[in-house]
């Protein structure tokens, strides 16, 4: 099978994918009633997004994170965050955050178990409790779609840059 010939999950089940995107609208609603930032999420949509190499998902978060007030020069550094001095504080725990739920790594290594509280137990010190479950909800949504995106062969959003 060619990847042009990958069946669109949500086009095979669309209800399943409607359920995702329900999940999602909750999350969206934590985030708002925690106070999370639209640009810090969309910070972390764009950082996940990264990660799992997913064209399609990039090409909805990117301008969107633009749209949220994220700068081009972060948005520039954002694969070498950890060397860069432009982000906060938040953000950096925030990005932290999502590369240890995406691919089991921080900046110091491989995570699992202890070092993975760590993570967790440094943002909890940065962000309250209602930001940082939002927050958690928010990077295992954005991994869900880029699974559900590089499964089905999504195509980049061209009309995002026209």
């Amino acid at each position: 099978m060619s990847p042009a010939e990958r069946p669109f999950l949500d086009k095979t089940h669309p209800e399943t994918y409607k359920a995702l995107a329900g999940v999602t609208r909750h999350v969206r609603r934590a985030e708002r009633a925690a106070g999370l930032s639209r640009a810090l999420t969309e910070l972390v949509n764009v950082r996940v997004s990264q990660l799992n190499g997913c064209p399609a998902c990039l090409s909805v978060h990117v301008p969107a994170a633009r749209r949220a007030g994220v700068s081009e020069l972060k948005l520039d550094l954002l694969p070498s965050w950890q060397d860069a001095e432009i982000y906060t504080e938040e953000e950096r725990i925030a990005l932290e955050l999502a590369e240890a739920l995406t691919i089991g790594r921080s900046t110091t290594g491989t995570i699992s178990g202890p070092e993975l509280v760590d993570v967790q137990n440094r943002a909890l010190r940065t962000l309250d409790e209602e930001k940082f479950t939002a927050l958690e909800w928010a990077i295992i949504t954005i991994n869900a779609f880029n699974r559900v995106s590089i499964a089905s062969g999504h195509p980049p959003h061209e009309a995002n840059y026209s």
